[in-house]
């Protein structure tokens, strides 16, 4: 909520400089930093993972881990004792770096299942590091600039980690790397306050008082000055800034500055959901619009899937397998092809009685 805030407020204050000259006024930001400081005081206790909360003496909920990002959990929901509801929320990938791999589900009547990636299996990671690695040395060798449009938990934290291992390898060229996100910079102090959270590797890291965050060159840039004296370099820069998908933030401000150059890169390492303009870009858009201006995408665009956060279809199944043939299962949050793709395989692996994919504010009885 604070980052949302701030990136309103400063797209306000862009847009109130642009609109003075034209005459026009600024709409107001729908909520500031000091809205969301005071939404702070209605939150109440905190849950812990395998814990189970009494809501009522009917309900009762477990949060389990989701390895998806720093306390992301899946919710096992018992009701009176008589049948067991999952949501999975954003289920985790596997054999990510950081962020432990998702825990199982136990047996349950209703399921609720997210299917971001639930018509495809993703790359290795090992073969998405190695792409990431030869689009920033190819860049360079250009004499361009790496823009990495990241989501500030979770994706921002694995490019450091893995930029980080390049640079004590002796793998990352001769550059400078930005991390340019308020937001990022803030959850880098935060997750290094749990490790208990943490895979093995990365809790080893810290034990030996190695920074998986962070490494010898990276800047943090905190403030729209700092971020904008970034646009003055033409090379051998990475610049890893939000939003993931290119809807708002800082990201749109350095695309603006390098879309149109053939020497600069864009690395695509999130979801990039319809409409969006990372979408348009990723999709092979020759012209897009940044700021209600037309860029030409001269860009080389790198698409590398096998970073993300989310489960695909092979890991889906296999999760759900341990709900041990439910009653009912939902299939929420994908679009529409992954969502009847994955319909049909689980049809045909007979993993749930009733399968429903369901439209916006329709009601079921159970």
């Amino acid at each position: 909520m604070l980052d949302t805030a701030q990136i309103q407020e400063e797209d306000a204050a862009h847009w109130k400089r642009i609109n003075k000259r034209k005459g026009l006024e600024v709409p107001e930001p729908l909520f500031t930093t000091l809205d969301a400081l005071d939404t702070l005081r209605y939150f109440g206790d905190f849950a812990e993972y395998g814990k189970p909360v009494h809501l009522n003496d009917q309900l009762l909920v477990t949060f389990r881990d989701a390895g998806h990002i720093l306390g992301a959990s899946f919710l096992e929901i018992d009701v009176a004792n008589e049948k067991r509801i999952v949501f999975s929320g954003d289920l985790g990938n596997r054999n990510k770096p950081i962020i432990r791999d998702p825990q199982y589900p136990q047996k349950a009547n209703i399921c609720i299942v997210e299917g971001t990636y639930a018509d495809r299996t993703h790359k290795d990671i090992d073969t998405s590091v190695r792409e990431l690695h030869d689009a920033v040395r190819d860049t360079c060798k250009r004499g361009g600039n790496v823009l990495i449009p990241s989501f500030a938990i979770e994706r921002t934290q694995d490019m450091l980690f893995y930029l980080g291992l390049m640079y004590y390898k002796k793998q990352l060229p001769s550059c400078r790397v930005f991390l340019d996100s308020p937001m990022a910079i803030s959850v880098n102090e935060i997750m290094r306050r749990h490790p208990e959270c943490f895979d093995e590797e990365t809790a080893q890291l810290l034990a030996s008082n190695h920074d998986p965050f962070s490494f010898p060159g990276l800047q943090l840039t905190k403030t729209p000055d700092q971020s904008r004296k970034i646009n003055s370099i033409e090379s051998q820069a990475i610049i890893i800034a939000g939003s993931g998908m290119c809807t708002g933030g800082r990201i749109k401000h350095h695309l603006k500055h390098n879309i149109w150059r053939k020497e600069a890169s864009i690395v695509f390492v999130g979801y990039q959901a319809e409409g969006t303009l990372g979408r348009n870009i990723v999709d092979g858009n020759k012209v897009v619009k940044i700021f209600d201006e037309s860029y030409r995408v001269r860009a080389k665009v790198y698409t590398i899937g096998g970073f993300s956060a989310h489960a695909d279809r092979t890991i889906l199944l296999d999760w759900l397998k341990h709900c041990e043939t439910p009653q009912h299962l939902f299939l929420v949050h994908g679009e529409d092809r992954a969502l009847s793709s994955f319909e049909e395989e689980i049809k045909t692996q007979n993993i749930a009685k009733a399968i429903h994919i369901p439209t916006l504010h329709q009601r079921f009885s159970l």
